[in-house]
């Protein structure tokens, strides 16, 4: 229940403080997101090396909640991390398989096909992987976010 009103604040939260990332159009009310796939401006994620993030609302470097799009790529390997915030997840396309735990398990991997959903706890560790069609996640927290791996060799290398 208590993960319930978090979600449902989150939400709320979320409505009210939507700030436009894309140029607007002149019926565009102001605080309002109105994006096409094409529209969205993908970049490499340097916290996720080989997948791309676009940011739909907020950001993730700052205090306050944040809506991101991230496309992992085929055959793509995310080892066991956690983030300091709670976090919901929607499978847009592909599938993608998460798992629970300290170690990347590959009988504790969920198959999570398009349309999927699914909640994150703070400071859980979970590992993901893609097969040969690769996923996008949208994925949806308060900031500011982090990634903290389980195994320090597996965090991107710092330039």
């Amino acid at each position: 229940m208590q993960n319930l009103n978090r979600v449902k604040l989150f939400s709320m939260c979320l409505a009210l403080s939507l700030t436009p990332f894309a140029a607007q159009a002149d019926d565009l009310p102001a605080g309002a997101v109105r994006l096409t796939p094409g529209e969205l401006q993908w970049r490499p994620f340097e916290v996720v090396k080989g997948a791309e993030i676009t940011a739909l609302v907020g950001s993730r470097s700052k205090p306050g909640p944040y809506v991101d799009r991230v496309k992992f790529p085929p055959n793509f390997t995310h080892y066991s991390h956690s983030h300091p915030d709670d976090r919901t997840y929607t499978v847009i396309s592909g599938t993608w398989y998460v798992g629970y735990g300290d170690k990347l398990d590959p009988t504790k991997l969920k198959a999570l096909p398009a349309g999927s959903f699914h909640t994150e706890p703070a400071n859980v560790n979970h590992f993901a992987i893609t097969k040969e069609e690769g996923a996008i996640v949208q994925i949806a927290g308060t900031g500011p976010a982090g990634t903290k791996f389980v195994d320090p060799a597996h965090a991107p290398k710092k330039k």
